[in-house]
């Protein structure tokens, strides 16, 4: 009977699956189980420090002592280096029945349990990092409405600098701004388990708000209960603030297109318009609400040009490719009337450049035609001045020339008369001949008389004003022929009494002069100075000079530099006269090839 009790004990201790051995108080192995021959091998009958710890002496962490002497349990962990196994190690002390002691020891492999408590505290430690380390706020609170745990971006965020201090508040009263947001915010969570990206304003410690953006889910108990909620707080102070950067560039920038004075307009590639602005509305008299997504850009070009401008644009023969400058077009208005302009315009492209729109700005240039049109006029007119002023001259001179013989004549008949009769018949020629040359004498005088006209009424002028007037006629002239202008006026440099007339036929003059002499672009530069007594405006070119030996004569009637038909030689000879006649002079500084300097010095008006 004994001996199947023994049988079925070890059959017991052979189906657990822990290892199990039991040695004596030498150290004996005197029963292994299954299990624990799997792990060490067959050791009954040897050491128990031999087959478990390999060693030849009683391994350190070895607790038989305690078992044999004092009869306690051990509990301990032991790490065996051959197998890279860990082991949970429980000693039992067992009494046999002839009344020695016995150690029972029970192996149980948590090699894998151990990895998973590593692996845990890792993620524990990963998460708890993550928490304190994420820059938003992160929080856990109670259903009840207190924090119970906050990281340190969320105390920032909020203003605190103790946690303990904010974990006391109460989030309806002292963290939402609206309580019932935060009511809300219950509500939504405990319906859906979940609330993302909910925007609420919190209060910060020192009573300013910020906007946060919510996003949070609920935390249940064993029983499934919600017991609360956890989630992430983002700041958004910083995104609000962008969004609005953002929205006041955009209304900026919307400002500018809506109120530029030119016609800005944009359509897709199917020429449906997209944009339309104020100056377009005004220019050409649709609507935006009229036209944007409902009218095509071909119906306000003439036939065919929108075609066209969209081929000038890919080809890049009016510019670099994808880019009109500067193209004369005329466009429809609604009233059934034409705008003539330019057109200035692009292709749009999106990342990955490919076409999604065109923009255009159209100028209108029926004013500047308009100004053209009479700079034009205004320029025959000079030239006309000046032959008139050439035939007064030329008449001026021939009557004074001719004066001289015929009175030598008049008073030789004269002298004849005394010396024939009044009955001679000679007598009837000589009188004839007398009244002839005294109508001739008359005739000259009546000449003398129209080259020299009245002279025009004289008023206060700025010279100021009167140049900027000249200027903006003369201002795409200049442009066209690559000149640049540069106006250094000084403020205020007093008035001269002077015919405003002849003062713009001069500069005209200047103007026109330095023009012809910078064939090739270059800078006009028009200056006025002023001082107690005179008036400076000077007209300095960058053109190709005058001749040193030319300067003395370029004054004189009939003179020119030119080599072509672009003058008869009058127009300075009419200036220098007119300027003398206002009491001024013009002096005059040039260089082959370096620019001439005209200096017009006129007095100023006596202040009274």
């Amino acid at each position: 009977m004994e001996k199947n009790s023994t049988h079925n004990l070890t059959a017991i201790l052979d189906a657990v699956e822990d290892g199990i051995y039991i040695i004596n108080s030498d150290y004996v192995i005197e029963f292994m189980n299954t299990a624990m021959k799997r792990q060490f091998g067959q050791g009954v009958g040897r050491k128990c420090f031999e087959v478990v710890g390999g060693q030849k002496e009683i391994c350190e962490w070895c607790s038989a002592g305690s078992v044999f002497h004092k009869l306690e349990t051990v509990h301990k962990e032991y790490y065996h280096p051959a197998t890279g196994k860990t082991f949970s190690v429980t000693d039992f002390p067992i009494q046999n029945l002839d009344g020695t002691m016995s150690k029972l020891s029970l192996f149980r492999d948590i090699t894998e349990t151990k990895v998973q408590e590593t692996k845990l505290r890792e993620t524990e430690g990963h998460y708890k990092r993550l928490f304190e380390h994420v820059g938003s706020g992160v929080y856990i609170s109670s259903k009840e409405g207190k924090f119970i745990d906050v990281n340190k971006a969320l105390m920032d965020m909020l203003g605190y600098e103790d946690k303990e201090e904010l974990l006391n508040i109460d989030l309806s009263k002292d963290l939402y701004v609206k309580p019932e947001h935060r009511k809300t915010f219950q509500e939504m969570i405990e319906k859906e388990g979940r609330v993302i990206d909910y925007e609420v304003e919190f209060k910060r410690k020192d009573g300013s708000s910020i906007p946060v953006l919510l996003t949070s889910h609920v935390r249940y108990d064993q029983e499934g209960n919600i017991i609360g909620y956890e989630g992430i707080n983002v700041d958004l102070s910083q995104r609000k603030k962008m969004e609005r950067e953002l929205r006041e560039a955009h209304d900026f920038l919307n400002n500018i297109v809506q109120n530029s004075p030119n016609a800005v307009m944009s359509a897709d590639l199917k020429g449906t318009m997209i944009l339309w602005n104020k100056g377009a509305e005004r220019m050409l008299g649709y609507r935006a609400e009229d036209i944007i997504g409902k009218m095509n850009i071909t119906e306000i070009y003439p036939l065919g040009m929108a075609r066209q401008v969209m081929k000038m644009m890919r080809g890049g023969e009016y510019g670099e490719p994808g880019i009109l400058r500067y193209y004369p077009v005329v466009f429809k208005q609604k009233a059934g009337g034409e705008v003539d302009g330019h057109l200035s315009a692009s292709i749009i492209y999106d990342e990955n450049g490919k076409e999604i729109a065109t923009v255009g700005i159209f100028v209108d240039l029926r004013d500047r035609l308009a100004m053209e049109r009479k700079l034009h006029r205004t320029q025959e007119q000079l030239l006309q001045s000046e032959k008139l002023a050439a035939m007064g001259r030329l008449t001026s001179q021939i009557a004074h020339e001719l004066n001289n013989p015929l009175y030598g004549i008049m008073n030789t008949l004269e002298l004849m008369k005394t010396e024939i009769g009044p009955e001679n018949r000679r007598r009837k020629l000589l009188e004839m001949s007398l009244s002839e040359t005294m109508r001739l004498a008359e005739m000259l005088k009546k000449m003398l008389s129209f080259s020299k006209p009245d002279q025009e009424e004289r008023n206060p002028v700025d010279m100021n004003v009167l140049l900027d007037e000249i200027l903006l006629l003369y201002e795409k002239q200049l442009f066209e022929n690559s000149i640049k202008l540069s106006k250094q006026f000084v403020d205020d440099p007093g008035r001269v009494n002077a015919s405003k007339n002849q003062l713009r036929q001069v500069f005209l003059n200047m103007i026109s002069n330095a023009t012809d002499a910078m064939p090739e672009g270059g800078t006009l530069t028009i200056q006025t100075l002023t001082d107690a007594d005179h008036v400076k405006i000077i007209f300095s070119d960058t053109g190709i000079g005058i001749k040193k030996e030319s300067i003395s004569r370029i004054f004189d009637a009939f003179f020119t530099t030119k080599d072509s038909v672009k003058g008869v030689g009058l127009g300075l000879s009419v200036c220098y006269g007119f300027v003398k006649d206002h009491g001024g002079d013009i002096e005059v500084e040039s260089e082959l090839g370096s620019g001439t300097r005209f200096t017009i010095i006129l007095p100023r008006c006596r202040e009274k």
